[in-house]
């Protein structure tokens, strides 16, 4: 009997190293999610992957990040980047699809380059969404022609040219449905190590606040320091910590930095900076509760991820973190703008000895595990094609 060949499946999506300009690091890696999605895809051995990542600059790289994950790193010099609206990008990826030959091609994200290659690759192709660009670009008033500006548009041009787009959440299935021919709801996926054993350690004499997230108005830790210091005022005894990319040149960054000294000073408040997956984990399982209050949020994989270490969750009740913990255990969410509910229902929590949430876990489990979701995409891969070779020009073809 013939055997059959692996389903081979382009992963288009943003190397960190060009984001972060870390050019000097020998092995990629990536977003929360797709890095999560990559785990999940090593665990099924009947398909191959190729990881396909533009970047400024030539760097070194492995061959292989998982016996059927294969890393593609294509320079595209400056001007093949957003000056040229990333037709560099796009070329340079067709170039080296045609190499691959996958049967299937996946951009992740509209924030960058990907989904453009995706939907010019030539081949069936889908999109996953992880930020809602022309929704945020709408949010924040976005200038003519300023990069969200532009970013919006081609993510409208993007979702009416590809196949199906993934959908992270009802809330993003929402915004993209009017302007996609197929919409899946597929969640993002948590890292396999959220998953691991707690190791025992000794609870902290404080109650341990976390907040993970870009330091910016989006996210809001400026509105979060003025609860924080609510909290103090009334005597109780408990620490904040922000964990999270922060630009000092930024303003915003700069005003959180500034607000921040007086609580630094009272034991109240602390900036951690970024962190590992591994120091992450550590800190949520000494920690108490994650509180994690946007106004905008697509998904919340940091509520997820959080609710995996069975921590207290404090939230808005709004995008993706309604569909992650809206039946979570202990889990509260506020509405938006509900400032005072969310300072009396943590002070509460404080008083009652900050006590851990029990059965998130296995929830999360269930929903994100990095092999349920990979499958998932392997499911929707098969129906994209087998349309395909029913009505070809459902999408473009090489």
């Amino acid at each position: 009997m013939k055997a059959t060949r692996p389903l081979k499946i382009a992963l288009l999506t943003t190397d960190s190293r060009e984001h972060f300009r870390e050019y000097h690091l020998e092995v990629p890696y990536f977003g929360a999610a797709p890095e999560a999605l990559l785990e999940g895809f090593a665990q099924l051995p009947d398909i191959e992957v190729h990881v396909v990542s533009c970047a400024r600059a030539q760097m070194k790289a492995p061959e292989k990040l998982a016996p059927n994950i294969f890393f593609h790193g294509v320079y595209v010099p400056l001007l093949g980047w957003m000056r040229s609206v990333y037709y560099g990008c796009v070329q340079a990826t067709k170039k080296r699809l045609r190499q691959i030959q996958p049967d299937v091609v996946h951009g992740q994200g509209t924030e960058r380059d990907c989904a453009l290659s995706a939907i010019f690759s030539g081949y069936p192709n889908v999109l996953t969404i992880h930020g809602n660009m022309a929704e945020l670009s709408r949010l924040f008033g976005s200038r003519m022609l300023s990069f969200f500006w532009v970013v919006a548009r081609l993510e409208d041009f993007s979702l009416r040219r590809t196949a199906g787009v993934f959908c992270n959440s009802e809330y993003t299935e929402g915004l993209v449905k009017p302007r996609a021919r197929q919409t899946w709801r597929v969640p993002n996926p948590i890292r396999e190590p959220f998953f691991a054993r707690a190791r025992n350690g000794s609870k902290p004499a404080k109650a341990v606040l976390i907040n993970i997230g870009l330091i910016s108005p989006r996210k809001r830790q400026l509105e979060l320091l003025d609860v924080a210091s609510a909290l103090a005022r009334r005597g109780l005894d408990f620490e904040f910590q922000f964990i999270g990319h922060l630009d000092p040149a930024n303003s915003y960054a700069a005003a959180f930095l500034e607000k921040l000294k007086p609580l630094e000073q009272q034991g109240r408040a602390r900036y951690l900076g970024t962190k590992s997956v591994t120091q992450l984990i550590d800190c949520f399982d000494v920690g108490g509760a994650v509180v994690h209050f946007p106004f905008e949020e697509a998904f919340g994989l940091v509520v997820a991820e959080a609710l995996a270490r069975d921590l207290k969750f404090f939230g808005t009740n709004l995008g993706g973190i309604k569909d992650i913990a809206g039946d979570a255990p202990k889990a509260e969410l506020f509405e938006v703008n509900d400032w005072s509910g969310l300072t009396e229902s943590i002070a509460s929590w404080i008083k009652q000895g900050s006590p851990h949430s029990q059965g998130a876990a296995h929830l999360m489990r269930q929903r994100y595990h990095p092999q349920v979701i990979a499958r998932r995409h392997v499911e929707i891969y098969k129906e994209v094609l087998g349309k395909f070779a029913i009505n070809p020009r459902i999408t473009p073809h090489p």
